[in-house]
């Protein structure tokens, strides 16, 4: 298994190549809509782990998928990642104003600038996706295109959105948190590695161990996000911390407590390591992943 500072290595890597992608694909222009691109950039461009990018790329490296095709479809699924943050920011959602330890898109620029600039990043995404650079067959662009679609729609992030605006009618439902924080965030995760396993064609037996690998490490992602709500620092987290907290919403923290969410964190990191039995030493890294997620403090 490789150490901890070979996959940071891995992963600042990965990061940097779809920051390069981006940065072709989203170029800086002259005239009226100059702006929206510069706020598009500012907001794709700024940092940030690159998680599902990484997720989608070393799925596809498992398969031999060349890595041109596998950077354009990392740079799409990051375009509706860094939207949906976008607009998450929103004075109208949650309202804040620090992301990735800088102002956010709407605070840099203004509310209808960042509204566009989500708006562009959005379309952009599956523009790339129908391109037929990102992959010659069409039958798989058009599967990449209704996997992307399907995770960041209403049956998926923008659904999950919606439930945690309205979080306090979930109240200390258990399920119904969970259910939400698995279309908020797990489900484009998840589509981060059927993306890469459909490139990579990897058959029904390994798409599904895959997709359940990819569900745990969800779960386990948004379990270590609020406990970094609770417990974090904010400066090393880059944005505001305490928010769930001030608004009483339920979390996987308030409802099980820190001692029990930290032990579903353990269990989740065991199991999703599991489900990549079947591949072996190809999918080191994305064993590796399980434990920089399991452990993170931003």
């Amino acid at each position: 298994m490789p150490g901890g500072a070979t996959i940071t290595k891995r992963l600042e890597e990965a990061a940097d190549r779809v920051t390069v992608a981006l940065d072709t694909l989203i170029p800086r222009v002259q005239g009226p809509e100059g702006r929206l691109m510069s706020a598009m950039r500012y907001a794709a461009l700024g940092g940030g782990k690159r998680l599902r990018p990484f997720l989608l790329i070393e799925t596809g490296r498992m398969f031999d998928v060349e890595e041109r095709c596998l950077l354009r479809a990392a740079a799409a699924i990051e375009c509706i990642h860094t939207y949906s943050l976008i607009h998450d920011d929103l004075p109208c959602m949650d309202d804040d104003d620090m992301r990735r330890g800088r102002p956010t898109t709407h605070i840099a620029f203004d509310e209808a600038t960042a509204v566009l600039a989500g708006d562009g990043l959005q379309t952009l995404a599956f523009e790339v996706l129908c391109d037929p650079e990102t992959h010659a067959d069409p039958a798989i662009r058009i599967a990449l295109v209704e996997q992307l679609a399907r995770a960041s729609g209403p049956r998926g992030m923008v659904g999950g959105q919606m439930m945690d605006m309205t979080a306090d009618e979930l109240g200390d439902d258990l399920a119904a948190v969970t259910r939400m924080q698995r279309l908020k965030t797990g489900v484009l995760i998840q589509a981060a590695v059927s993306m890469g396993a459909t490139m990579g064609r990897a058959g029904d037996h390994g798409a599904h161990m895959l997709n359940t690998y990819a569900h745990d490490l969800g779960l386990l992602f948004q379990i270590t996000d609020d406990l970094i709500d609770v417990e974090g620092d904010q400066e090393l987290a880059g944005k505001t911390l305490r928010k769930d907290q001030t608004q009483n919403k339920a979390t996987f923290v308030s409802l099980l407590g820190a001692d029990q969410a930290r032990a579903r964190v353990s269990h989740l990191a065991e199991q999703a390591k599991g489900h990549l039995g079947m591949f072996g030493e190809r999918a080191r890294w994305l064993s590796a992943l399980v434990d920089v997620v399991a452990n993170r403090e931003a």
